[in-house]
């Protein structure tokens, strides 16, 4: 598979997303097993990047990655990339800790989770709007010094938080949402400005949480299913967005290739080191999301595909 740069680390062109295969989305139908064959068969495929949270499960997503990468002998074939800052779900939402203290324990805790020496990519999964960045991000910068964490990046972040962090230590990546339908941070400066300065994108939910592949409706998501409470996820936001999935249809046509494809081959025009990182829990659709990489849209294409109309909800 083709590769691209977050900063100075190098990785595959798509990556994968393995929120999925513990929380999140469905999990009822998740089969360990499975997400196990999942990860073996992404790393055959090229997939270097895995990108999970201590906040997925919590805690069972790491866990997992940890058991299968170790016991396999395949650390020195992936990039792990985690993240820190989101705390579980309470009565009152996800809570938020960007502290020095917070940052270090944690480390730690997920270094033991995934059972390696040293995390690839270390990303602050959401800012603390009590700590400032610079706090978090210094603390970051000690980890790199110790050698359990070879590159910093960050996730939802504003153009102004991203330089304020550059400035205590040099960011490898920025990790917000990013697909046909969610445009905020292009529209923000966030993605310019990476692609401006040398810092990688990742882009999470780049098939818009499944909907952009044409193949979900209300029927198949039920109230355990984090979609469930997303406005774009009513019945009626759903149908009239479904203008937005028959566009990217008709370019699928084209080309030959599923919805999927041409979503995540979208996202990777957006930037020479913008990285989709889609999740999933089955193979079957780790492998067509890898064949993404194949696809090259047209001038024509890409007019289309930014012609389609926007979405008729917010996507919190």
């Amino acid at each position: 598979m083709n590769k691209k740069f977050l900063g100075n680390l190098q990785v595959s062109a798509v990556g994968l997303g393995c929120m999925p295969m513990s929380w999140g989305y469905d999990v009822k139908s998740a089969d360990r097993q499975e997400s196990r064959a999942t990860l073996h068969r992404a790393i055959e495929l090229g997939v270097t990047l895995l990108d999970t949270a201590d906040v997925y499960g919590p805690f069972t997503n790491e866990e997992l990655l940890g058991e299968c990468i170790s016991a396999e002998g395949l650390r020195d074939q992936v990039v792990l990339a985690t993240k820190v800052g989101l705390l579980p779900e309470s009565s009152t939402g996800y809570g938020k800790d960007g502290s020095p203290e917070h940052i270090r324990k944690s480390c730690d805790a997920s270094l033991s989770r995934l059972q390696t020496d040293y995390i690839d990519l270390y990303q602050l999964h959401r800012v603390d709007p009590s700590t400032p960045i610079e706090e978090t991000v210094e603390a970051m910068a000690q980890l790199v010094a110790a050698g359990k964490v070879k590159h910093i990046g960050l996730s939802e972040v504003t153009v102004d938080e991203l330089k304020r962090a550059q400035a205590v230590h040099p960011i490898a990546s920025v990790q917000s949402e990013l697909s046909i339908w969610t445009s905020e941070n292009s529209d923000n400066g966030v993605l310019n400005y990476c692609n401006a300065n040398g810092i990688g994108f990742l882009a999470f939910s780049p098939l818009g949480r499944g909907f952009l592949t044409g193949k979900l409706d209300s029927s198949t998501i039920d109230e355990s299913d984090f979609r469930s409470a997303n406005p774009r996820f009513t019945p009626e936001a759903l149908a009239a967005n479904q203008q937005i999935v028959d566009g990217i249809q008709v370019i699928a046509a084209r080309h030959g290739v599923s919805a999927a494809q041409i979503s995540l081959a979208w996202v990777m025009a957006q930037g020479p080191n913008v990285v989709p990182i889609p999740g999933t829990k089955r193979r079957k659709w780790l492998e067509d999301n890898c064949a993404s990489v194949n696809v090259v849209l047209t001038q024509q294409d890409l007019t289309d595909l930014g012609n389609l109309p926007k979405s008729v909800a917010p996507r919190y």
